[in-house]
């Protein structure tokens, strides 16, 4: 929590660019939502309780501005350089870019920690990983292993955290309709037992409603994932970490929660994350981002003396380094310094 990367989170974005409102969810505050779910689960299955809350801090300090938008295209500018995935990046920031310590670049992380923030990497990123220092954890995903139970949680908590809040930014913005979730049956079910309990919050607007239907939501989440996990437990009963890291995986949803999570994520794909609102702006955020890109390129001048110097020794993954750690409204006026015109329209 004390590192600079966790502090840049504040100004990056989840769904909606970080200053397109004050109110939506940044990458900051997601993590922090993360972290609250994860212990809260962690805490009823008796499980690593800080673990989960170090790697749910820690799991998104890869990302680049302008959220998964940024992350694609900073991918296509580093295509023939190994390419940018934020996984990986936040690996990077956590052994490598931080540097807070006399002796040592990095945070000093442990192994499981460490683990846990790599969620997804490809065989081909792995084998890169295993052949330049990072053998640990890249292990698993060429022997096709499992994390630990607590790296498990966090992926849960993630999916979790960002299906409630994106809905509740979604209908703060105005881009999703209320009134169209009730095919989504897990927004559905959570929202006629909250009339049901709650009659008065009938009339339309009140956003009361839409805060009781996912409190409600999240509740019924957490409680069938700690059942669903310790069932599976009971049915598996790993004798310790090595086992669970050769079994299937063990923290999840029952099978009919897991249909309903699954809805729901579609809904919110179809309608919110590819909405032409949302899609306008993240296609420019590519825009600015690969112009960033060739801007520094052919003119390695304009970067900062340290990142000059870093770029002189590694190359374009040093730019992509420096890219990736600017904040949303950094990098909209490293563009317009670079280019002489707003990153986004004066209305954005």
């Amino acid at each position: 929590m004390h590192c600079t990367a966790f502090r840049r989170l504040a100004h990056k974005t989840q769904v909606f660019v970080a200053f397109e409102g004050d109110l939506f969810r940044t990458r900051l505050t997601h993590s922090l939502e993360v972290a609250q779910i994860g212990r809260s689960i962690a805490r009823t299955l008796a499980l690593n309780e800080d673990l989960v809350e170090a790697i749910a801090l820690a799991h998104d300090l890869g990302h680049t501005p302008f959220g998964h938008a940024g992350g694609d295209a900073l991918d296509q500018c580093m295509s023939e350089h190994g390419g940018f995935e934020h996984n990986l990046q936040t690996l990077r920031v956590v052994d490598a870019l931080e540097q807070r310590y006399p002796e040592f670049d990095g945070l000093n992380l442990s192994f499981e920690t460490r683990e846990g923030v790599l969620k997804h990497c490809t065989r081909r990123r792995a084998e890169r990983l295993h052949q330049g220092g990072a053998a640990d954890v890249a292990r698993r995903f060429l022997d096709g292993t499992q994390p630990s139970l607590e790296a498990q949680l966090c992926n849960l908590a993630d999916e979790i955290a960002y299906a409630a809040h994106d809905v509740d930014d979604g209908v703060r913005s105005g881009l999703l309709d209320p009134a169209a979730m009730g095919d989504v049956s897990l927004l559905a079910r959570h929202r006629a037992e909250t009339l049901a309990r709650h009659p008065q919050l009938a009339h339309a607007g009140d956003r009361r409603l839409l805060a009781e239907t996912l409190r409600r939501m999240l509740s019924a989440q957490v409680r069938d994932v700690v059942d669903a996990t310790a069932a599976a437990l009971a049915l598996h009963a790993p004798a310790d970490v090595d086992e669970v890291r050769r079994m299937p995986a063990l923290v999840g949803f029952s099978a009919g929660l897991r249909a309903e999570a699954t809805e729901l994520k579609r809904f919110l794909f179809a309608s919110l994350y590819r909405h032409p609102t949302v899609t306008q702006t993240t296609d420019r955020a590519k825009a600015v981002v690969r112009a960033l890109f060739a801007a520094y390129v052919a003119a390695p001048a304009e970067l900062p003396r340290e990142h000059r110097a870093a770029y002189e020794r590694r190359g374009p993954r040093a730019l992509a380094d420096y890219i990736a750690g600017m904040t949303d409204r950094f990098a909209a006026r490293e563009y317009t310094r670079l280019h002489g015109a707003p990153a986004f329209e004066p209305d954005r």
